[in-house]
């Protein structure tokens, strides 16, 4: 996913490089995402959009979103109402006054700029700083690289590809008893990987 597609959600507590301190991460996204239109509600020109949000109200502190499809560069649009409706947003836009142009919007992506994302607190990461990051055991064995992160409703499971003899792939869940440490200078996880996981 391209910078613009990171999500405002965190990655929380214990939030990369093969030892060589080279880093070979994604750059810093300028946006957030977020929400995404999903399709118009109603004939007035409200937008359905799912949350990608850990705060469902985020919608309702902001006077504009940056709004574009994903790989484009966002424009700004500004906010008339907000309201929350079946676990959806329902937002309106200024000059989004019609179902059709409301249904022309389907697919975006809203977005905001990184220095107006809800600070963290200790131990939460955004996802993006989560991509990207070498896995190493506690024994110093290399695992891969976190190249995506799968949210299952209890915990995110990062899948890790790479290095591992057999194991092309490894799903870590993301729990304080597994995921010991995250190095976001060195850019690097330790892990405690449970055993049969491997």
């Amino acid at each position: 996913m391209d910078p613009a597609g990171w999500g405002q959600s965190v990655a929380k507590r214990p939030e990369k490089t093969q030892g060589s301190g080279e880093q070979r991460r994604a750059s810093e996204p300028r946006f957030l995402v977020i929400g995404k239109v999903i399709g118009a509600h109603g004939v007035g020109g409200e937008l359905k959009v799912q949350i990608l949000s850990d705060d469902p109200h985020r919608f309702g502190r902001l006077e504009q979103v940056y709004a574009g499809l994903d790989g484009h560069e966002p424009v700004p649009w500004m906010l008339e109402r907000f309201r929350l409706h079946k676990g959806r947003a329902l937002l309106k836009f200024a000059n989004c006054s019609d179902r059709d142009t409301a249904a022309t919007l389907r697919g975006y992506l809203l977005q905001v700029p990184l220095e107006e994302a809800i600070p963290l607190e200790e131990g939460e990461y955004y996802e993006y700083q989560i991509v990207g990051l070498d896995v190493w055991t506690v024994s110093d064995e290399h695992l891969g690289r976190v190249v995506e992160i799968i949210d299952t409703g209890a915990n995110d499971v990062y899948v890790v590809r790479g290095t591992y003899p057999g194991h092309p792939e490894i799903l870590i869940p993301f729990i304080e008893s597994v995921v010991l440490e995250i190095d976001l200078e060195r850019g690097r996880m330790v892990v405690e990987l449970p055993e049969g996981l491997l």
